[in-house]
């Protein structure tokens, strides 16, 4: 049976009530895994018309965020992270090579932060990974991608500052 997006909407708010902290964002971790391989789902919610961030559904009252994206070209995107948000970024279709950064040097209003590389992994289609806040990341995409991707809030509300590879 196919997943729809207000079930899966359904279930991460079961998760996430159950359990605030990070092991409802595992839970829904593996929702996301589940809906990624679901291509009913996947047809559902993504179309040529998807752009690079589609708001699909925000809680009302948790405030999460479930969005589609949509790229269509290669992409490498600085070492950010999510403010005082968290993040699952789950991947639909091609690939992105994430990068895993340690923080040498806290960012602040009008100075970027530093960073050095720790490693680097690959997200395929069906696979998922957690970003809790303060987690820092940089994804890269060699060509066309979608992700599904929870923010653990709106993350257009959220103040966030930049980083740099030392």
């Amino acid at each position: 049976m196919s997943l729809t997006l207000e079930q899966l909407a359904s279930e991460c708010r079961r998760a996430l009530k159950a359990h605030p902290g990070v092991e409802g964002r595992k839970q829904v971790c593996a929702l996301v895994e589940e809906a990624c391989k679901d291509q009913d789902f996947v047809a559902a919610n993504f179309s040529a018309k998807t752009g690079q961030r589609d708001i699909l559904y925000e809680d009302p009252e948790l405030g999460f965020c479930i969005c589609a994206h949509n790229y269509t070209d290669a992409r490498e995107a600085q070492p950010h992270d999510h403010g005082s948000a968290w993040a699952i970024y789950g991947q639909v279709a091609g690939e992105t090579v994430m990068s895993d950064w340690t923080l040498l040097e806290p960012a602040g209003e009008g100075k970027m932060g530093k960073v050095k590389f720790a490693r680097d992994y690959t997200l395929t289609p069906g696979k998922a990974h957690l970003y809790n806040e303060g987690d820092l990341h940089s994804p890269r995409r060699d060509g066309p991608t979608r992700l599904l991707r929870i923010e653990g809030k709106n993350l257009d509300k959220v103040r966030r500052f930049g980083y740099r590879a030392a």
